[in-house]
């Protein structure tokens, strides 16, 4: 199988690296090469992060660079914008709606993007949008938004769900994991 590229951006704190973690089992557990990159950003201040899953027959570098990414699972709207360039000419944005503001919005110096999805479809990017935060409060957490952007991703991929969830009981502490099965479902079954 040829390689396949994931990139997962968002801001410090939101769970890129656990989504990360699970998608290495995942792809292990499949039978494939994997490549998991560190998180790299300002991952402990709110900042700008991103992680690289890679995987496929053999992979040779954890590196994911402009025009790879085969899909950009966004964890807010304008990361999804800022790493659009890697993004494949036939890939996939999977993206939380929810709006959260960089310093300088907060500040006043800048105004956040208004159509940020209308604007990612125009710029040729195939985009799966859905309210993560609310369907994340609705399994019972809201700190599940990287669970539900799984569940939203996996619909993308011929595996079969108990690969996922397997995954999940393999990487998730015992007493979070009813709470996220629900979370990776509702992003899997939301209708948007």
């Amino acid at each position: 199988m040829a390689v396949k590229n994931i990139m997962i951006v968002g801001v410090g704190g939101q769970g890129s690296l656990l989504a990360s973690k699970l998608l290495g089992q995942l792809f292990l557990s499949q039978g494939y090469d994997v490549k998991v990159s560190e998180v790299h950003g300002m991952s402990q201040r709110g900042g700008s992060v991103v992680t690289y899953v890679r995987f496929g027959d053999k992979v040779a570098s954890p590196v994911i660079d402009e025009g790879e990414a085969d899909f950009i699972v966004s964890f807010e709207l304008m990361e999804a914008a800022r790493w659009l360039p890697c993004l494949k000419a036939d890939g996939r944005i999977v993206t939380n709606t929810q709006r959260i503001d960089p310093m300088p919005v907060i500040t006043g110096t800048a105004e956040y993007p208004e159509n940020l999805v209308e604007k990612l479809c125009a710029a040729g990017a195939q985009v799966d949008a859905l309210p993560c935060l609310e369907l994340a409060e609705q399994a019972g957490s809201a700190k599940a938004v990287n669970i539900v952007l799984l569940g939203r991703l996996s619909r993308y991929f011929d595996l079969p769900e108990e690969a996922w969830m397997r995954a999940m009981e393999a990487i998730v502490p015992a007493k979070f994991l009813e709470m996220n099965k629900k979370a990776f479902l509702l992003g899997k079954e939301a209708a948007v």
